[in-house]
C-alpha cells in the first residue's frame, strides 16, 4: 500500500504470497512494482507493521530497485536484516529502528507506531498524521489481554486518535466472519502443558518460527517437565536467535540441547520445537516424516503436535505429513483434534471495539478476501457509519482525500509478478499455462527434418512423448499419428511455396484433433520440421 501527496510517497509493508496449486514451478509471488518506477523521485521510505513473510518478504526485491530507508521495531527490522544478508544486500539499505509512541516525520506525514498483539511479537498499528486529517493503520491486530510476551493492544493510543477526530481507519479483515473475541495466547498453554505431561515419549512441536510467543510457552512447559528443547529447521534456529539476542526470548543455557544430544537423552526428557507445521516440503517437519532427515527419526510413542492453524491451500501437504507421521508410529495432534492454535486476528467483537475506539469519518476494510472486507463493511454499517464513508477498495484502487472528502478515484494497474529461482518477473501466465497443459495431458513431438531443395524428407518423421501415453500400448495410435505427420510434410513439399512454420501449425492442429477422438486428451504438440 502506498500513501502519497502530490510530491511524497510512502509505501506500507511489501510482503509476499506463496505459490497457489496452478502456479508450477512458482516459489514465490511478490507484487508488481510498476506503480513506484513511476514515481520512483517520490518515494521517500519503506514503513512495516511487522516481521511476516506476508507484510516483508517481497522487501528485498523492492530494495534492488529503490534505495529508500526502511522504518520498523526491534524484532521486525532484525528479520529483514537477516533477509536482507540472504540477498546480499545488507549493508546497502538504511533500517531505521522506532519503538512505540515515538512519532517520527516522512516529508508532509508524521508517523506514529501504536503497539498491536499478533501472532509475531513487535507488531504495531499506524497513526498517521497526512495534511486531511489522521488515517489509523490497525496492522494485523487482535485484542488478548492477556498476551505471554510483548505488549497489549495499545487502546489507550487508538482511542485517543478517535478524540482528535480520525479522518479514516484502515482495519484487518481476516476474521470478520468469526463472532466474538479471539482466544487468548495464553489458553493454548494449558492445552500444550496437558499434553506435554502426558506425553510417556519425546514431544516434537511444530511451530511457525516467527511465533515467539508460542515458543516461548513450550521453552516455559519443557523447564516445568525437565525436559531439554532442540530446535530445529533453519528458520526456527534463525528467528530464536534474533529473538533472544532483542531479549524477546528466555532459554536457559542448560537447556538447550544440540541434535548430537537427542541420542544420548530419554525421550521423555526432550522436547523438538521445529518447522513444518504447514506441511512445506524442505521443511524440518516434512523431512522428518519421510524418514529423509539425517538426525532426527521418529520413534514409536513419539508425540507431534503441529500448533498452526491449517492455511488454505495446504491442507494437502499437511494431512500427508500426518498420515506419514502416524505411518511411523507417532501419535499427531492437530487442530481438527485439539484447540493447540489461536488466531493471531480479531474476530468481530475486536473489530467492532477498535470501530467505536476510533471513530473514523471514512472506513477502509482491508487484508482479507473480498468476503472478509463486505463483512467488516456490513460490521461497521451496523455500528452507525454511513453507505456513503464505507470505501471498499479492491487491489488498485486509488482512494483520495481531499477538500471533498474521501472517494474511491480510478484504479491503477497491479499485478503479480512470479519468482522461480533466480528468474524474478520471466515466468508469464502464458508460461505458467503451458506448465499447465504439459503436467495435465503431457507432451508430444513431431519431429522430421527435410531438403527442401530436393523436395524430399532426409529423416523419417518421428513422434517422442512424455507423459502422454505408454507408446507400446498405444503403437497403433502413434503409427496413424506418424501417417498423417508424413502425409502433411510429404504434400507440402510438393509446393514450393509453402511456409514451414504454416506446415507446423497444420500438424498440430492434426495430431490435435487425431488424439483427441481417440483418446480424448490433449497434451501439449510441438511440431520440429527442420528445413535443410
Amino acid at each position: 500500500m502506498t500513501l502519497e501527496t502530490s510530491d511524497y510517497l510512502m509505501v506500507v509493508d511489501a510482503g509476499l504470497m506463496f505459490p497457489e496449486d496452478h502456479m508450477l514451478g512458482i516459489d514465490i509471488v511478490i507484487p508488481d512494482f510498476a506503480y513506484l518506477r513511476e514515481r520512483r523521485d517520490k518515494i521517500g521510505a519503506v514503513v512495516l507493521t511487522h516481521g511476516h513473510e506476508d507484510h516483508i518478504g517481497a522487501l528485498p526485491f523492492l530494495l534492488r530497485e529503490f534505495s529508500v530507508p526502511v522504518y520498523g521495531t526491534p524484532l521486525t527490522l532484525a528479520l529483514v536484516r537477516e533477509k536482507l544478508r540472504e540477498h546480499r544486500l545488507n549493508g546497502s539499505v538504511d533500517l531505521m529502528e522506532t519503538r512505540p509512541r515515538a512519532p517520527f516525520e516522512l516529508g508532509p506525514f508524521q508517523v506514529e507506531f501504536i503497539s498491536v498483539s499478533h501472532s509475531i511479537v513487535d507488531g504495531v498499528g499506524l497513526a498517521i498524521k497526512t495534511p486531511q486529517g489522521i488515517i489509523l493503520h490497525s496492522g494485523d491486530f487482535k485484542i488478548d489481554q492477556t498476551p505471554v510476551i510483548g505488549a497489549a493492544t495499545d487502546l489507550n493510543r487508538f482511542a485517543h486518535y478517535g478524540e482528535h477526530g480520525v479522518l479514516a481507519l484502515l482495519s484487518d479483515s481476516t476474521n470478520a466472519e468469526r463472532p466474538g473475541f479471539t482466544m487468548s495466547e495464553r489458553q493454548i498453554g494449558h492445552t500444550l502443558e496437558e499434553l506435554i505431561r502426558e506425553a510417556q515419549g519425546r514431544v516434537i512441536v511444530a511451530v511457525f518460527a516467527s511465533h515467539i510467543a508460542r515458543i516461548q510457552q513450550i521453552v516455559n512447559l519443557a523447564q516445568k517437565f525437565d525436559r531439554k528443547v532442540l530446535f530445529s529447521g533453519k528458520s526456527m534456529v534463525v528467528n530464536t536467535r534474533l529473538a533472544r539476542e532483542l531479549g524477546l526470548l528466555e532459554v536457559p543455557a542448560e537447556m538447550e540441547i544440540r541434535v548430537n544430544d537427542l541420542e544420548r537423552l530419554p525421550p521423555n526428557q526432550t522436547i523438538i520445537i521445529t518447522t513444518g507445521s504447514q506441511g512445506e516440503p524442505l521443511s524440518a517437519l516434512a523431512r522428518i516424516a519421510l524418514e529423509s532427515h539425517k538426525q532426527i527419526h521418529i520413534r514409536q510413542g513419539d508425540l507431534v503436535i503441529l500448533s498452526s492453524k491449517f492455511i488454505p491451500g495446504n491442507e494437502r501437504a499437511i494431512t500427508t505429513v500426518i498420515n506419514n507421521l502416524y505411518r511411523l508410529g507417532a501419535e499427531v495432534i492437530y487442530e481438527e483434534v485439539a484447540d493447540i492454535h489461536v488466531s493471531g486476528h480479531a474476530c468481530q467483537e475486536e473489530l467492532k471495539l477498535l470501530l467505536n475506539l476510533a471513530r473514523p469519518r471514512y472506513f477502509i476494510p482491508i487484508h482479507g478476501e473480498t468476503r472478509h472486507l463486505v463483512k467488516h463493511a456490513h460490521l461497521a454499517r451496523a455500528l452507525g457509519i454511513n453507505e456513503d464513508r464505507l470505501l471498499l477498495a479492491k487491489n488498485g484502487d486509488q482512494v483520495r482525500f481531499d477538500d471533498n472528502g474521501g472517494r474511491i478515484a480510478g484504479q491503477v494497474e497491479v499485478g503479480r509478478v512470479f519468482v522461480d529461482g533466480k528468474g524474478v518477473g520471466d515466468v508469464s501466465f502464458i508460461v505458467l499455462r503451458d506448465r499447465r497443459a504439459l503436467a495435465s495431458d503431457g507432451l508430444v513431438i513431431a519431429t522430421v527434418a527435410v531438403d527442401a531443395t530436393a523436395r524430399k524428407m532426409v529423416t523419417e518423421p518421428d513422434l517422442i512423448t512424455r507423459g502422454f501415453i505408454l507408446e507400446e500400448e498405444h503403437e497403433p495410435l502413434l503409427a496413424e499419428a506418424r501417417h498423417v505427420f508424413t502425409a502433411i510434410v510429404a504434400r507440402a513439399l510438393n509446393d514450393p511455396t509453402q511456409d514451414w512454420l504454416e506446415i507446423q501449425a497444420e500438424v498440430g492442429k492434426a495430431l490435435r484433433k487425431l488424439f483427441f477422438k481417440a483418446l480424448e486428451r490433449r497434451p501439449m504438440i510441438l511440431p520440429l520440421i527442420l528445413s535443410l
